[in-house]
């Protein structure tokens, strides 16, 4: 049999209309994970207000959705490594979004709570899977810009979710949030369905004889020639049809490697999960901020986590990954002093805002761009899966130590100072990960430079 190296297939094949496809429904899975994410921090007071309840009262909420998004992280992901990363999305889209429209009824804080947590399970491992259909669909030339893009949509998400806060909340209440949140994942269902084929990497992994290979790879390039008779393989890669094992991310001498990306993340999500949930509420009860008026500045930085995520991909292309990150989140921890500071209606902290923004959310897209490129495919996305699961965690407790600061009457500057601490950890687990990654290469895929 003639063996086809789908590897270097993919690495010289152009940009055509199946990959622009595919990155366009991984925006929108990446776009919901993000507005998912923020949306219920920033609309916090005011589903607290519908249920007759006071701010600190949403805590659970909170961590019944981090709870959630930990499991579905570690029992999602996983499942995507043994069914294709096509068909996991196109089953946990569709369930997040009935979920989440469901909520829209809920009829106490409690059943919220619950249903939040029940909807982060299956769209837990979204943003995971959707990376590593990315990784495993474009050339390696473009692949760390194309998730970049891919990871912009969770920025957008974040915008998205200001929107609600900023301009619909008066008029149409915290439900128009959960109606926005469960149409979308809803319309990624049938896109995945027509325009969208199975990662090729991960069939030829499982099966290298399958000939519905062929077919795709027709439809990628209709001029390769192909004979009848291939062997689909991977360069450097198996051709027994291997599944992927959980123990995988461990082996091979992955241990170090995989424990500080874990940390890393842990602390890194933890701090995410902390703004996303406090930030606005913060505001309104340490500094006198409103919801409404701080959602139409959080509106104009969310931008500046579009442009984050673009340059990080851009630059990770090009520079060392994990002194590059290592810089954006000793940045970052400065930014977030840098906002407790700063006057709120002053030109300087829009500036502060948008650069808060940039190095948070293109931190935690240059290590998940990291993950993606330093795994095989065949492992790849249980990686990104457990690794956002690790970072769940933390967000567990993000949620309980804002609600405790709350409680205990914290200036907004001693509560920031406290959160910038996180960073500062993850800057020195990168500079870590550096000395770990040196000098070693893994047979499947290029890492990102050490």
């Amino acid at each position: 049999m003639t063996r086809f190296d789908v590897e270097a297939f993919i690495d010289r094949s152009r940009i055509g209309a199946t990959q622009a496809m595919a990155l366009f429904v991984c925006i929108l899975v990446c776009f919901i994970d993000g507005y998912d994410i923020f949306m219920i921090g920033k609309i916090a007071p005011a589903i607290a207000a519908g249920f007759g309840e006071p701010s600190e009262a949403m805590a659970p909420l909170f961590v019944y959705q981090q709870i959630g998004l930990a499991v579905g992280a570690f029992t999602i992901s996983p499942l995507a490594d043994r069914f294709g990363r096509r068909a996991m999305l196109i089953f946990t889209c569709l369930t997040f979004g009935i979920i989440t429209l469901l909520s829209v009824y809920a009829q106490t804080l409690t059943q919220l709570a619950i249903l939040r947590g029940i909807g982060g399970i299956f769209m837990a491992a979204g943003l995971g899977m959707s990376m590593a259909m990315i990784s495993e669909i474009t050339p390696k030339r473009r692949r760390s810009t194309f998730i970049a893009v891919a990871l912009a949509g969770y920025s957008m998400g974040s915008a998205s979710s200001g929107v609600v806060a900023a301009w619909l909340l008066d008029d149409f209440g915290w439900q128009s949030a959960f109606w926005i949140g469960g149409l979308v994942p809803l319309i990624c269902v049938p896109l995945l369905i027509l325009f969208v084929p199975e990662s090729l990497k991960f069939r030829a992994e499982r099966n290298p004889s399958d000939r519905s290979i062929a077919k795709t790879l027709r439809r990628i390039d209709p001029s390769v020639e192909l004979r009848g008779d291939e062997l689909f393989v991977i360069e450097g890669g198996e051709t027994s049809g291997r599944k992927a094992r959980l123990s995988d991310v461990f082996s091979e001498g992955r241990l170090a490697m995989t424990t500080v990306i874990w940390l890393a993340c842990a602390i890194s999500m933890t701090n995410t999960a902390l703004m996303s949930a406090w930030l606005p509420t913060f505001f309104q009860e340490m500094a006198g901020v409103p919801i409404q008026e701080f959602a139409k500045v959080a509106l104009i930085a969310y931008m500046g986590g579009v442009v984050g995520t673009l340059c990080i991909g851009w630059l990770m292309d090009r520079l060392p990954a994990t002194m590059l990150l290592a810089f954006f989140y000793f940045m970052l921890a400065g930014a977030l002093i840098s906002l407790s500071w700063v006057p709120f209606h002053s030109g300087l902290f829009i500036v502060v805002a948008l650069a808060w923004s940039f190095f948070q959310t293109g931190g935690q897209g240059g290590i998940n761009t990291m993950i993606a490129q330093v795994y095989p495919p065949r492992m790849r996305s249980t990686a990104l899966g457990w690794a956002g699961g690790a970072g769940r965690i933390g967000g567990i407790l993000a949620p309980l130590g804002g609600a405790f600061a709350l409680a205990q009457h914290y200036s907004l500057q001693l509560t920031m100072t406290f959160a910038a601490t996180l960073p500062i950890c993850v800057a020195l687990l990168m500079l870590l990960l550096g000395l770990v990654m040196r000098g070693r290469r893994f047979s499947d895929g290029q890492p990102a430079q050490a």
